[in-house]
């Protein structure tokens, strides 16, 4: 079974950093993608980043574009979400998610559980 263990969230002050760490495992395939959305209170839920496990390529949410930074180490199966300069809105549960494909053109969808992220103001 696909396991996705998110972890990192926690209490920052405006202008600070937090780093999650997702780390997937039971993925019986190479050619996934690794994403991170997030859902405040009242809101849906919303991709903040995601990261392609075959070439590395980024893709950002405009509002985290510059602030936020994701990688992965393939060794460790772990995708991280560097979060610098975090602002009050970027309060939410952030959840890790895994989208898996596999031949002969399936997809499969897997989730973590979240993670709580609190910036204060």
């Amino acid at each position: 079974d696909v396991q996705l263990q998110a972890s990192g969230g926690g209490l920052a002050q405006t202008g600070g950093s937090l780093r999650l760490s997702c780390e997937a495992s039971g993925i019986d395939s190479d050619d996934y993608v690794i994403a991170w959305f997030r859902q405040a209170p009242g809101n849906k839920r919303e991709g903040v980043s995601c990261i392609n496990r075959r070439d590395g390529i980024p893709l950002y949410a405009d509002s985290v574009k510059g602030r936020f930074t994701i990688s992965g180490d393939n060794a460790k199966n772990t995708v991280y979400l560097q979060m610098d300069g975090l602002q009050p809105e970027d309060t939410a549960v952030y959840y890790c998610n895994a989208k898996v494909y596999q031949d002969p053109g399936y997809e499969y969808d897997y989730w973590g559980q979240g993670t709580l992220v609190t910036v204060s103001s």
